[in-house]
């Protein structure tokens, strides 16, 4: 579940607010176990899911880098080969 969490920071174009969101998401399913919730606690869960957006999207305006900014496609071929040689 976690795998889907990327790193967001540092990149050009920069993130969205729907990898942003997406982010926050898997993040509280991971902390609360379940993938949907119970009607009786889908209000709590969807408010966690907007804190941890928001607070991420606060944290990746707030840091600076001299490093320059990646590229998202030769980051997503990175992956792709890393994956071909772990899985086969």
């Amino acid at each position: 579940m976690c795998r889907s969490i990327k790193t967001l920071f540092n990149f050009e174009p920069p993130a969205t607010e729907e990898e942003v969101a997406a982010a926050a998401l898997q993040y509280v399913r991971k902390l609360s176990g379940s993938t949907h919730p119970s009607k009786a606690n889908e209000e709590a869960f969807d408010k966690a899911v907007a804190a941890v957006a928001a607070a991420t999207q606060e944290l990746l305006d707030a840091l600076v880098t001299t490093a320059a900014p990646k590229d998202r496609e030769e980051e997503a071929a990175k992956a792709k080969a890393r994956a071909a040689e772990r899985f086969g």
